[in-house]
């Protein structure tokens, strides 16, 4: 039998109604599996460097793809882990995987070893992924997966790794990307996508709509469960307001991800960054915009550079007259409170900072604006608004949620 944890890691919803040109919106509770989130950072500038690191490559890689290169897809290296606890094999082997949306392949072996059962098929491809500060390498095989209890996917490609770098704490990755993110990961046959958990669920049936709903909570602790992925659907509980779906970015390399077009404004007149392309990504820890763009940002706050941390640093009266941010996609605009610009406070130490000390989460991207991908709205953007990564409609969906004016950092 699966462990508890399984139990509670996912959301999946197994939609029994007609196709609707929208997502379902479920409304009685679906089988639930919280995300775990773990703060994976060892010491100054740790935090910024990661994620900086996941965006030269996600960059790197978008331009590859664009172009028809052979380069391997990023998977992720980063500052924050949103962990999942996902059955391999029959009987089922448990694993905790690191949920990311930069990457598509699914894979273990980082801690725990690739055990196989009956279920397990050997295929004739070997598979590795490469990423900023690491990679893994080893052995497809197409195994069946159990997502919850009754929830079994069959055939789903899973890399047995034989050699890992770079991932710390999780057994491996659970990759929900765009499916064209796993070309060119499998060799002999290089040329071949390979489907994802979603396409899977999607293909086989087992869900109506081939998309994935994410929903975190602001949280101070740094390992707790504060997090819901929603295959199929979307969970009215867990948003507020209506879905507003801007369609995936036409602008490369963010069209490679899930990829937007927005603008940000600072209060009510300072521009920060006009429309331009970014991406949405759970692998990345803070908010990262374009460099002219965050130098607009740190005079408008009148925040410095913080040396330790490598954030920006504000004073308590400069928080007090911290104005919102305003992100507008899709003609809607999107409130980013002064609360949600900072980091936890009661997580200072975890990040080298001192206690007192008042740290903004908005950081810089490492280069200029009119690159193709000029911000990416990471987790610390992403645990205030519901977010829907919908494959079939190639549109990636925001929501207010109950958390979008917490003041809890």
């Amino acid at each position: 039998m699966l462990p508890t944890a399984l139990l509670t890691g996912f959301t999946f919803l197994l939609l029994a109604v007609g196709i609707a040109a929208e997502p379902i919106v479920i409304h009685r509770a679906p089988v639930s599996l919280p995300l775990a989130r773990r703060l994976n950072v060892t010491g100054s500038h740790d935090l910024v460097r990661k994620d900086q690191a996941r965006a030269k490559n996600l960059v790197k890689v978008g331009k590859a793809r664009q172009s028809g290169a052979d380069v391997s897809v990023e998977a992720t290296n980063t500052g924050t882990h949103y962990e999942a606890d996902v059955g391999i094999g029959s009987p089922p082997t448990s694993y905790t995987l690191l949920i990311d949306t930069g990457s598509s392949n699914t894979w273990v072996g980082a801690g725990k070893a690739y055990v196989k059962t009956s279920t397990s098929q050997q295929t004739p491809n070997d598979v590795s992924v490469s990423y900023g500060s690491g990679s893994f390498s080893g052995t497809e095989f197409l195994d069946t997966v159990t997502i919850a209890p009754g929830v079994v996917i069959p055939g789903q490609s899973i890399g047995a790794a034989s050699k890992s770098t770079g991932i710390d704490g999780p057994d491996g990755i659970l990759g929900i990307g765009p499916v064209d993110l796993t070309i060119g990961t499998l060799s002999p046959d290089k040329n071949t996508p390979v489907p994802t958990v979603t396409d899977n669920l999607f293909n086989q049936g087992t869900i109506e709509f081939n998309l994935v709903s994410v929903s975190f909570e602001p949280t101070t602790e740094l390992r707790v469960k504060n997090g819901e992925l929603t295959f199929g659907g979307t969970d009215s509980a867990k948003f507020t307001g209506e879905i507003t779906f801007a369609p995936i970015t036409t602008t490369s390399p963010s069209s490679q991800f899930w990829g937007i077009d927005q603008s940000i404004e600072y209060g009510d007149s300072t521009t920060i960054l006009t429309t331009t392309a970014g991406i949405v990504d759970t692998g990345t820890t803070l908010i990262l915009i374009a460099t002219d763009a965050f130098e607009r940002y740190r005079s408008a706050t009148g925040a410095v550079l913080d040396n330790t941390t490598g954030l920006l640093r504000i004073t308590s009266e400069q928080f007090d007259n911290l104005e919102s941010l305003f992100f507008t996609i899709d003609d809607t605009t999107f409130e980013l409170t002064p609360n949600a610009q900072i980091w936890p406070r009661a997580l200072n130490s975890a990040i080298g900072g001192t206690a007192d000390s008042i740290y903004l989460v908005v950081s810089d991207l490492g280069t200029p604006s009119g690159q193709g991908l000029d911000f990416i709205n990471g987790y610390t953007f992403l645990e205030r608004f519901y977010t829907v990564f919908d494959t079939g409609n190639q549109r990636v969906g925001l929501a207010t949620t109950p958390f979008t004016d917490a003041d809890s950092n």
